[in-house]
């Protein structure tokens, strides 16, 4: 039975010592063995095993902690032994167990993963470091979205204070009573110019029906005139003036659209842009105000070291504000000239228009009212034009 044993375990190597801790053995000492030596068992007293200790290593069983597997065979070389601690390490590290690695495991990991690409090396555990990485990066992000709000929370209270202020008379503004005065002016104009093109468009509402009525009346008259021979002559008569009519109403269209279009493009454009400018310009002035409020009200309380530090931080903070209200103030008197004088140009035109096509259509003079058109390169569309050719339905 001894025999049996002995010979079962020639491929195993268990080093202990009398503590039960592992023995750092050279990779030569327990590879090039004679083999009828199979145990190597150390005592206190340095003696050697017998028949007693290894009866007692069977009873007990090995330590199977500190064995080393040889997947080469018994006299393989040393590449090829895997501790099992270190398995044994992995599987309490997945259950959740920090177990102190063994200095000889380790390094002969160390020392094996380089040949087999199967057994992780320590260098696999944290994936390249890219996680930490990673998770420096979201940091980053994190750290700069709560910058931004902090800075947003700040303007928005600082300039919060600030209009409350004014409201109730408390604080003071910055006004530049010239350009106030152009941008009331400017409102005044937009609102007047808008109750043009709402009437505007509700006469071309209006005309549009009467056309398409006198087109239905000049229908029916001639309708009427081949039904009626007694009355041939008045019914035809009507229907040909009705049609002239019609012809002219749709040519007054054409110019009253083009002049409602004109307008509407300087109203809800041009005009709006520059109100867009504007409304950018009281938003800067209020931050101006308000950070300049700020200023004056630290410059007025103790100049301590945390006080100066606050100081030059508000001081740059006025500065970068006030040039941002001098820029677009800059802009917005800019926007309001340039208005002006597209206001003058586009008006000036689409008045003349208007009133050349209302008085001669008015006036029954069809050549005049067409060359208003060609005067104003204006185009009318023909009946049908908007509808797909019969080769395009199919």
């Amino acid at each position: 039975m001894t025999d049996s044993i002995m010979s079962k375990a020639a491929t195993m190597e268990i080093p202990i010592n009398s503590n039960g801790d592992t023995r750092a053995l050279g990779e030569d000492d327990g590879l090039e063995q004679p083999p009828n030596t199979q145990w190597s068992l150390e005592g206190t007293g340095g003696r050697l095993p017998g028949r007693r200790d290894l009866q007692q290593v069977m009873v007990s069983g090995p330590n199977l902690n500190e064995t080393s597997i040889v997947s080469g065979g018994y006299g393989g070389t040393a590449e090829g032994i895997i501790p099992t601690s270190s398995i044994k390490d992995l599987r309490m590290k997945c259950r959740g167990v920090n177990i102190a690695p063994s200095q000889s495991a380790a390094s002969r990991i160390a020392s094996q993963s380089d040949d087999f690409p199967g057994i992780p090396g320590p260098s696999m555990h944290h994936g390249g470091g890219s996680p930490p990485m990673a998770e420096e990066a979201t940091r980053g992000v994190a750290v700069e979205k709560f910058d931004m709000m902090k800075k947003w929370s700040m303007n928005t209270y600082k300039c919060t204070k600030q209009l409350i202020s004014e409201r109730f008379g408390r604080g003071s503004r910055t006004v530049d009573l010239e350009l106030e005065a152009q941008i009331e002016v400017l409102r005044d104009t937009k609102r007047k110019y808008e109750n043009v093109l709402r009437l505007a468009r509700a006469l071309t509402n209006h005309f549009y029906s009467m056309v398409q009525t006198q087109h239905a009346l000049g229908d029916t008259f001639a309708d009427l005139s081949q039904k009626s021979p007694e009355l041939r002559d008045e019914f035809g008569y009507n229907a040909e003036t009705q049609k002239l009519l019609c012809k002219n109403g749709e040519t007054l269209l054409g110019a009253i659209n083009f002049f409602v279009s004109s307008i509407n493009t300087l109203v809800n454009k041009t005009m709006e842009d520059t109100l867009m400018t504007i409304k950018m310009y009281e938003n800067a002035r209020l931050e101006f105000d308000a950070y300049r409020a700020d200023l004056e009200e630290l410059n007025l309380g103790p100049r301590d070291a945390v006080t100066m530090a606050r100081i030059d931080t508000a001081q740059e903070q006025y500065q970068i504000h006030k040039e941002k209200y001098e820029r677009l103030r800059n802009d917005v008197t800019i926007k309001l000239k340039f208005l002006e004088e597209n206001k003058v140009k586009v008006m000036h035109k689409q008045l003349l228009l208007f009133h050349n096509a209302i008085s001669a259509y008015f006036a029954g003079n069809q050549q005049q009212l067409e060359q208003t058109l060609k005067q104003f390169n204006i185009k009318l569309k023909q009946p049908g034009a908007d509808k797909p050719s019969w080769l395009e339905e199919q």
